[in-house]
């Protein structure tokens, strides 16, 4: 569906030093620094897939998203979404997709939320009855039915991410593309547009691509993803291969009678109080199953928790890794 080979992109960005006369300098001589925003990106994204394409500010995820949606024209590359070049075939090709950008909106200010979906309506040529059904669906899965009346302006940030959504997708499109679209929100609100999320890839078989920030989300969300760092493509993998890369650090907390002073090697006890450890198990010398079988040994256990590798963990482990 989604095919993605060697695009690159680069910018010239303005530079100046600070002060007066350099401000005075710059009405007649400019300096431009040229930033290579992609390196020969390649990547490619199969139907139904939902997939976190994730990196440092600046590494190049919202160009590569306004390259895939027809905002901008690479410098060179390729990429095919369901046959077309976006940026060739822009009319045709926005029909096949939405777009959601956390920091950017699609709906106008001081009007009704429902003026905007009857104008995205009309731009996009839906039919009355097929609206219609969407419309009942999206504001009865993102609960947005008593706030559609509402102008824009007036809306939470919460409220108006929710509508955003429903937005981008009164078209039906194929493929969804999701730029930080919780940014800001509240817990209840993350919650409710991730259910959403799964529920129209499992039943419509909407393609997600992801950018966010937020490792819950990813956690939510996908089983595959993308890093990028520097403008190029890092790392293209599964989410639970890649914890399995990182876990060789586990941690124990552990309640319990006895005295527990020592442990053996593999275990570091980071934080003991009175009946309660927190205890570290690097798995490269000690199994989890056999540290817990030693503390039953040396104490009387009352509960234990085992914590499992995060994609908190990944990602953090990822930038270090390549050094982003």
């Amino acid at each position: 569906m989604i095919e993605v080979k060697n695009l690159c992109k680069t910018f010239k960005v303005y530079k100046r030093k600070q002060g007066l006369n350099e401000a005075f300098k710059s009405l007649f001589t400019r300096k431009y620094e040229t930033v290579h925003a992609l390196k020969n990106v390649s990547f490619s994204i199969e139907e139904g897939e939902m997939v976190g394409y994730i990196g440092p500010n600046g590494a190049g995820k919202s160009t590569t998203i306004k390259i895939m949606s027809g905002i901008l024209n690479p410098d060179d590359g390729q990429c095919i979404i369901n046959g077309r070049t976006p940026w060739k075939d822009r009319i045709n090709h926005v029909k096949d997709i939405g777009v959601v950008f956390g920091q950017r909106s699609q709906l106008w200010w001081d009007v009704p939320v429902s003026d905007s979906f009857s104008l995205i309506k009309d731009i996009y040529k839906v039919p009355q009855n097929k609206y219609e059904r969407n419309i009942k669906e999206l504001t009865e899965l993102l609960n947005i039915g008593d706030i559609i009346k509402t102008p824009t302006r007036q809306l939470s940030l919460g409220q108006r991410m929710r509508c955003e959504i429903a937005a981008s997708l009164i078209h039906s499109p194929k493929i969804l593309f999701l730029d930080e679209p919780t940014i800001g929100l509240d817990s209840i609100s993350k919650i409710s547009v991730r259910e959403f999320i799964k529920n129209i890839n499992k039943e419509r078989k909407t393609t997600v691509i992801l950018t966010t920030h937020d490792t819950q989300d990813l956690e939510a969300l996908t089983k595959r993803i993308i890093l990028i760092g520097k403008g190029r493509v890092l790392l293209d993998g599964q989410l639970d291969d890649l914890k399995e890369k990182f876990s060789t650090e586990r941690t124990l907390i552990l309640n319990y009678y006895g005295d527990l002073d020592k442990v053996c090697n593999g275990l570091i006890i980071r934080e003991k109080y009175d009946g309660r450890a927190v205890i570290e198990v690097d798995t490269s010398i000690i199994s989890v199953s056999d540290s817990i079988g030693y503390l039953s040994s040396k104490v009387n256990i009352i509960d234990i928790q085992v914590s499992s590798t995060t994609v908190e963990d990944v990602v953090v482990g990822l930038y270090k890794e390549y050094k982003i």
